[in-house]
């Protein structure tokens, strides 16, 4: 069956679901999208956005809007409780392109480049679940057959429970709140900024020439942590020079666990899972998000190329999952070190990040996304490679 008949019916309307239905569009594919929402939006406050997820963004042709408001991030500083720099070049290198950006900015970005591409976008549209021989299953009762179903319909997906591809949902026993806030001339400027203290971590990230994007993560356990609204008293004991940004923070700020998903497979049949439905991670490295998109669009390069849609679909997992599961267990080590490191023992927590920052090898292997996911978008098919970037 040629690519111009194929079918795709996508599951969720987010960063992941836009991506692989913009990317299949363009490839030739009718694609409709369900929204469960009133409209498509996006909540949340800023992201990184890593090397692969900006060579996505470039090849469906959203970049320039995504970060038309967005920094440059040069360094990404980390500083340990006295205050010791440890790190100026946190995983990163030269050879790695980061940017931070309001989510809102990117899925706005994300959701032009789908009508563009001739997605149809259907709204309060909600899913009930899957058959691995290509049938999306409605609330109403409907059955939409396709010849792919891609599930990105977030960790709780009904796609992916309903075709039995579910393993386990675990709570990282942390989490982080998420703010904007006012920006001000004594905020850095093209450097990410991230402070530790105990379990205690704080970033402040420039994000638009307006505001600034601030995280404040924690351990489950640390009540007066993830209060709602946000302690300012209590984060600026930890963090004393610090105050004048949590003075900033909004009252309506809140906090939120991280959880892991674990799946026996990504695919089973026609359906491919795609997103936090296969892969949900915790945002310590900031490529959760990225990996969504980079697999997404992954999705519809191999099988542009792959008549027979569950032999790509088998393909497309071989080649994409090796790499998210390793960006997976690194961002929980990432969490563990960062957040339930024994308290007495922080300076060899600092002796040891600092060293871990030395070893090049050691930075590219913790994020590997950035480096070989980068690399896996690059390699395109022939038909790929010549089709101009806003087709």
């Amino acid at each position: 069956m040629s690519s111009t008949s194929r079918h795709a019916e996508v599951a969720g309307g987010g960063l992941a679901g836009l991506t692989v239905a913009t990317a299949l569009a363009q490839r030739g594919w009718n694609v409709r999208l369900h929204e469960r929402g009133r409209e498509l939006r996006e909540i949340g406050a800023g992201i990184f956005v890593w090397e692969n997820a900006l060579r996505v963004l470039e090849g469906i042709g959203a970049f320039e809007e995504a970060t038309a408001r967005a920094e440059r991030v040069e360094s990404w500083r980390l500083y340990d409780e006295r205050t010791r720099l440890l790190q100026d070049d946190w995983m990163k290198g030269d050879d790695t392109r980061l940017y931070t950006v309001l989510r809102t900015d990117l899925h706005r970005a994300l959701g032009n480049a789908a009508r563009r591409a001739g997605v149809e976008i259907v709204t309060r549209s909600l899913v009930a679940g899957a058959t691995a021989a290509g049938e999306l299953l409605m609330e109403s009762g409907e059955a939409h057959q396709a010849d792919l179903i891609v599930g990105a319909d977030g960790v709780g997906s009904a796609v992916r429970n309903a075709v039995g591809l579910d393993l386990a949902v675990r709570d990282l026993q942390d989490g982080c709140g998420r703010h904007l806030i006012p920006r001000l001339p004594s905020d850095p400027v093209g450097h990410a900024l991230e402070y530790w203290n105990g379990g205690r971590r704080v970033g402040i990230v420039p994000v638009t020439p307006e505001q600034v994007y601030i995280y404040t993560c924690c351990p489950a356990k640390d009540l007066a942590g993830r209060e709602k609204p946000l302690n300012r008293e209590s984060w600026a004991a930890s963090f004393p020079a610090l105050a004048d940004v949590f003075d900033r923070i909004p009252s309506d700020s809140r906090w939120a666990s991280f959880s892991d998903v674990s799946c026996h497979r990504w695919i089973k049949g026609r359906v491919a899972l795609v997103g936090d439905a296969a892969s949900a991670m915790s945002p310590n490295l900031g490529q959760a998000a990225c990996l969504a998109m980079t697999n997404g669009f992954a999705l519809a390069t191999v099988l542009e190329g792959e008549p027979d849609v569950p032999t790509g679909l088998l393909a497309w997992e071989a080649r994409q999952r090796p790499v998210t599961d390793a960006t997976q267990k690194y961002s929980r080590l990432y969490g563990r070190v960062g957040t339930r490191w024994p308290r007495h023992l922080t300076d060899v927590r600092s002796a040891v990040v600092w060293a871990a920052g030395r070893s090049r090898r050691w930075q590219q292997r913790v994020n590997v996304a950035a480096h070989e996911g980068a690399e896996l978008v690059g390699r395109q098919t022939p038909a790929e490679q010549r089709r101009p970037v806003n087709s």
